[in-house]
């Protein structure tokens, strides 16, 4: 083998390293696709039916808060929502933490 010979395949590209450079692209590929159907697809499906909640509630509606508070609307404001929590007794409450009806909660329990 003559030193010529030995310098050209040293610096000639060996066919199974460009196919581990796509293997890898791939990978980086399905790992996207699977942190995108698995984790921030639900997340922003989750977001915009909360949103689309949000914008439903009417007066009378008995609603929870973030904060585990029981009650029952009785006036609505731009971004906040004034609840009866007992006879009499109301409060001020951010509309965003408004997460889910009273018969939703009951619902979850039962099962």
């Amino acid at each position: 083998m003559t030193l010529a010979t030995v310098l050209l395949q040293a610096s000639a590209p060996a066919g199974g390293s460009m196919g581990g450079q796509w293997s890898s692209i791939i990978m980086m590929i399905a790992i996207v696709a699977i942190f995108y159907f698995f984790m921030i697809r639900p997340q922003a499906k989750r977001q915009k039916e909360i949103r689309k909640f949000r914008e439903g509630l009417s007066v009378g509606d008995k609603v929870v808060t973030a904060g585990g508070i029981y009650g029952k609307i009785k006036e609505l404001k731009e971004n906040a929502v004034i609840l009866e929590v007992s006879e009499g007794v109301r409060i001020k409450v951010d509309k965003s933490s408004i997460y889910q009806t009273a018969a939703d909660t009951t619902q979850q329990e039962a099962k």
